[in-house]
């Protein structure tokens, strides 16, 4: 089975919207822009004009990065666009599903809600680490089934699913599911990426994104990456002009010269500071339980979530509560040394209020 296949019948021999003819050094007068340039003089392009419709260059440095073919990435408006863009290719309103398994990002379901598809939800198991269920994935996948999200490291256990264990589910998923494998908290990991899998695995889709290791989440860019004929349907469905040219841009520098090894230096950083966040959370009585964490935060769980919750505020530090299975439970992220020990005092203090 091929992994078009999977994808919603009304779309097949879809093309992508024909735009205006773009070529440098010609008098355009074919896509009805205005020809006088903007007062601005901080881009390189003309913001008069049109963006190119997919950024090659960009999509060039991406592809770089992320270890793929140039025909294997679609760049997209943080890892966001992608999630949105996979559910309406493959899912058929009030028919098809897709798998999670929380607890973990929430865009999943809510972009399947969003397109009219089911949700089935596969939960980890919080007692072992917030584990994968195997067995009981297997049994959810129906031929319903189209998408099934893996995030790794998840959002927001940080726990990372072993390699292995990723390639036990794409073999079990072979010619039933596409296995989309969310990495945007890698670079905080220690391991790798498992795009080099793309050429055994037809049904794999990797989402990357700028947002956390390169510390441009204003910026929206991040990129999902595939078996060529499926990004070619993504390519298809995806507004025209996605990416604006100030966008287009900033990420292309942030991509070149010494702003690699900036943001390398800050990852490292982060996960240094991370460590020790955890060594100073884990000697307080408040704290009953920190997950391991592969990301730029915590997953922490409480005495006394509330206190917790209303002392941070106070202190004008706000952190992440979710409820439901994580009750009691707050994500932490990692700021810099002198915002996390604002949190860190503002914790201790609620060992002491009577």
């Amino acid at each position: 089975m091929s992994i078009l296949d999977l994808v919603r019948p009304s779309l097949a021999g879809m093309s992508p919207y024909k735009a205006a003819e773009q070529v440098v050094d010609t008098v355009r007068l074919n896509a009805n822009e205005s020809p006088f340039d903007t007062a601005s003089e901080a881009f390189r392009r003309p913001l008069n004009r049109y963006p190119e419709i997919r950024p090659q260059r960009l999509r060039q440095l991406l592809s770089t990065r992320f270890s793929c073919n140039n025909d294997q990435l679609l760049v997209t408006r943080g890892s966001s666009e992608a999630i949105d863009l996979l559910i309406r290719a493959f899912c058929a309103a009030d028919q098809d599903n897709i798998l999670v398994t929380s607890p973990t990002f929430s865009m999943y379901a809510h972009y399947a809600r969003v397109q009219g598809a089911d949700v089935r939800d596969v939960p980890l198991v919080k007692g072992e680490d917030f584990e994968l269920d195997e067995p009981a994935l297997v049994n959810a996948i129906d031929r319903r089934s189209k998408l099934l999200f893996l995030c790794s490291p998840n959002n927001p256990t940080g726990t990372s699913l072993p390699r292995e264990t990723i390639e036990r589910v794409l073999e079990i998923a072979r010619g039933r599911v596409v296995v989309v494998v969310d990495e945007a908290y890698i670079e905080f990991s220690e391991a790798s990426s498992v795009t080099d899998l793309l050429q055994t695995y037809e049904h794999l889709v990797v989402l990357r994104t700028l947002s956390k290791a390169l510390a441009f989440a204003g910026a929206r860019c991040g990129a999902v990456i595939a078996d060529a004929t499926l990004i070619g349907v993504l390519d298809a469905i995806q507004s025209p002009y996605a990416l604006s040219t100030p966008v287009v841009e900033c990420v292309e520098d942030a991509l070149t010269g010494d702003n690699i090894q900036r943001a390398e230096a800050q990852v490292s950083l982060l996960v240094s500071e991370r460590e020790r966040v955890r060594t100073e959370l884990l000697a307080l009585r408040t704290v009953s339980r920190i997950w391991p964490s592969d990301a730029n935060f915590l997953l922490v769980e409480f005495a006394n979530v509330e206190s917790v919750l209303a002392a941070t505020r106070d202190a004008g530090v706000l952190l992440r509560y979710f409820g439901g299975e994580l009750t009691n439970c707050a994500r932490i992220s990692i700021g810099t040394a002198t915002e996390n020990d604002a949190m860190l005092a503002a914790v201790r203090a609620t060992e002491t209020t009577p």
